[in-house]
């Protein structure tokens, strides 16, 4: 049974596993570097930016938006 299975790594199956594993391996890494951009982005925005995008996306009210837009400015 053993000698079954490595016949099959050796026949070629071996290489889909090291191509999956490299394939995990680059989405990791995508996934950590667009994680560390999105938290800079966010990092660098003043308060009154970050109400601005929400307001222009639609997140909160005009009324929301000057509410804590003067509490931000008081």
């Amino acid at each position: 049974m053993i000698n079954e299975i490595n016949r099959g790594w050796e026949m070629g199956y071996g290489w889909i596993l090291g191509i999956t594993a490299i394939v995990i391996i680059l989405v990791l890494i995508g996934v950590i570097i667009n994680q560390k951009r999105q938290y800079n982005r966010l990092k660098n925005k003043s308060p009154l930016d970050i109400i601005k995008d929400r307001y222009a996306k639609g997140e909160i009210s005009k009324e929301e938006f000057e509410d804590k837009r003067r509490a931000l400015i008081v």
